[in-house]
């Protein structure tokens, strides 16, 4: 089954008490049993819940994996992972990266004796340099938030093959209509389902999808003992969402090759960042495991001052000024003051994340509208 059908179809059927075609919101925190421990396989809506059950076997279905757990966000599917670690091991992660994750390391995980390091993975074959008998853990983003930069998941995988490390693909920025790392050896992958996923800016939800029968359990024993799950309504809403994610990020992505190109017309404008340039460094292995090359861009300024990327990023209209990405509408952040602000400017600055970068996150607006509106705050 092609992924434009799993993205409507798997792991949905029409409710058999009503023959409802949407998937009913079981907005209800307890089951009645018919005796004591015997009852229709629900307990408790923190350990299972129909509607939640439905949108994890439609995740599933999207990674073409056996198993998928949704969680409240993100950075709670992010903090499950993590729980399966102990003091005196080590992360190994690209040093350019979401904020939250790095914050998430290094501010409350390293205090428990887990540590990360954090290195240029562009070139993945430097990656075994990188393994030390400590390393339990490989965290993966590409494309990379907020630089673009492409990592060989197959070729980072293939370096943990054979040793006791779990290989994590953070593929919020891809979707799994554009990249499907399990395909390319990776153990687990994660989404903020709040961004392509659900598509409408209206939940806040997070994903991980495993072929692996022991991992699965063990994530899910930690999501119901900490108890970071999502509620129905939200679950309803990221399975609506996902119905027309194939159309929303093709449209999405055929927007921001025509405004990636255009931007690197601009004098004001230093860099592009955009994995569909046939000279971006890792370019022909975007074409190689992703199917299109997404929709998020990113540019920095000739004048590198955090004061002349704010003075655009005020002065658009369609281009939303806000954080999070994958919606239908446009938004532009600033990762220096917004996104990335919990990551140490030299840290920052020393992966190449410069004061000026502004970040868009391409919606499916019309691409003339959207052009028009960058010219108005760069010519301004």
């Amino acid at each position: 089954m092609k992924i434009e059908t799993k993205a409507i179809h798997a792991g949905i059927q029409p409710d058999p008490a009503t023959g409802a075609i949407m998937t009913p919101i079981f907005q209800t925190s307890t089951y009645v049993q018919q005796s004591p421990g015997r009852h229709k396989g629900f307990e408790y809506s923190r350990t299972q819940n129909p509607t939640r059950n439905v949108l994890e076997a439609n995740l599933a279905a999207l990674e073409n994996a056996r198993h998928a757990i949704a969680f409240g966000s993100g950075l709670a599917a992010m903090d499950a992972i993590l729980k399966l670690l102990k003091p005196g091991d080590k992360i190994l992660s690209t040093n350019d990266l979401y904020g939250g994750s790095y914050r998430q390391m290094r501010a409350i995980y390293q205090k428990f004796g887990i540590r990360s390091e954090f290195t240029s993975m562009a070139d993945a074959h430097s990656i075994p340099n990188h393994i030390s008998d400590d390393v339990k853990l490989i965290w993966i983003e590409t494309p990379t938030n907020p630089l673009l930069n492409i990592i060989d998941i197959e070729a980072v995988c293939a370096a943990a093959n054979g040793k006791d490390i779990i290989t994590v693909v953070d593929n919020t920025f891809a979707s799994p209509f554009l990249q499907n790392p399990l395909d390319l050896g990776a153990d687990i992958v994660l989404h903020s389902a709040t961004k392509y996923l659900n598509g409408h800016s209206d939940v806040v939800l997070g994903a991980l999808m495993t072929n692996d029968d022991e991992l699965a359990e063990r994530l899910a024993f930690i999501q119901n003992a900490s108890g970071a799950v999502p509620g129905p309504m939200d679950c309803f809403l990221t399975l609506r969402g996902i119905k027309t994610l194939h159309v929303r990020v093709q449209r999405a992505c055929e927007n921001a090759e025509k405004i990636a190109h255009h931007l690197r017309q601009k004098d004001k404008i230093n860099r592009v960042f955009w994995p569909g340039f046939d000279d971006h460094p890792n370019h022909q292995i975007a074409k190689r495991q992703m199917r299109l090359f997404g929709a998020m861009i990113s540019f920095d300024l000739t004048e590198d001052t955090i004061e002349a990327a704010k003075a655009i990023a005020e002065r658009t209209h369609l281009f939303s000024l806000a954080e999070s990405l994958g919606g239908v509408e446009s938004l532009i952040g600033h990762p220096a003051t917004m996104t990335h602000a919990s990551i140490p400017r030299e840290e920052r600055l020393k992966a190449g994340l410069h004061d000026s970068l502004l970040r868009l996150s391409v919606g499916i607006e019309h691409v003339d509208d959207l052009i028009e509106d960058l010219d108005r705050a760069l010519d301004a």
